[in-house]
């Protein structure tokens, strides 16, 4: 069963029900390119600042998703991600850090983990795969960006790792999630890509590579990332898997491949809302 429900109202948006139901007040999902203002290459619902759109429509865009989320938009917490697997630990000084302008990101990080209420945790995809975390027990809070060069360096490993080491998680307890992401139908890579990938993990299972026999090479991502935290201890039965693929169901999804590049971000979020008295 697809994890990631689509909510059309008050804008088009997908959400984790089955989470919400976990922990009270908690806010995790994703968004399609629908209900905003951008326009062009990046129509409608841009939420990234990095791909050259108009400003003040990626901010408008912010700003509504954040309303519809039930949130203030000084919790927006972003990083500027760079395809490694530094993990920032998101404290209250660090909260509404990028809402609005890359420069005031956080730095060099693509993944964040917070025990804190009111921040909203957001990252940004257009194929790359977004993994959300959740330990219900601790009330700790995670999103990680993956890329093929993230998952090779293990990005999803060491926020299990954080999770385990800086909060008191037990791994038993730990929930993923892997987002809507290119899927193996459409992610054709060359050896430049496997090769690293091959060299680095011992347990990919056959259907996670496509050989075609021409020196290119079908890669399954988002089962790579599931072996990956399957093999930090979560249990299996606490990962699920988007069915979207970004480049195909492209009425939802901004997609790098399909759109040859000039295209607009879907946000990943995260955040455990509590009334401030």
């Amino acid at each position: 069963m697809e994890p990631f429900q689509l909510q059309e109202q008050p804008i088009p948006h997908l959400v984790i029900k089955s989470w919400q139901k976990l922990v009270p007040g908690l806010n995790v999902g994703f968004s399609t390119k629908k209900g905003g203002v951008s326009k062009g290459f990046y129509a409608t619902m841009n939420l990234a600042l990095h791909v050259n759109d108009q400003e003040e429509d990626v901010i408008s865009n912010r700003k509504m998703l954040t309303n519809a989320l039930g949130f203030s938009f000084d919790a927006w917490t972003s990083a500027e991600q760079v395809h490694g697997n530094h993990i920032e630990i998101i404290s209250k000084e660090k909260r509404g850090k990028g809402r609005l302008s890359r420069e005031d990101a956080i730095q060099d990080t693509d993944g964040m983990v917070t025990n804190e209420p009111n921040i909203l945790l957001t990252s940004f995809y257009a194929d790359c795969v977004p993994l959300f975390f959740l330990d219900p027990v601790k009330k700790v809070i995670g999103l990680a960006h993956a890329g093929w060069k993230g998952t090779q360096l293990k990005i999803a490993e060491k926020m299990i790792e954080t999770f385990v080491f800086a909060f008191g998680s037990n791994r038993e307890d730990i929930h993923v999630a892997i987002g809507p992401s290119i899927g193996q139908c459409c992610y054709e890579v060359d050896g430049k890509v496997i090769q690293p990938i091959q060299s680095t993990f011992s347990f990919i299972p056959e259907d996670i590579i496509f050989d075609k026999n021409n020196g290119h090479y079908d890669l399954d991502l988002k089962k790579l990332n599931q072996q990956i935290l399957i093999h930090a201890g979560i249990l299996p039965n606490h990962i699920e898997v988007s069915s979207y693929c970004t480049s195909c169901d492209h009425h939802l999804f901004f997609s790098h491949r399909k759109d040859k590049g000039k295209t607009g971000r879907m946000a990943a979020w995260i955040g455990l809302r509590k009334d401030e008295s």
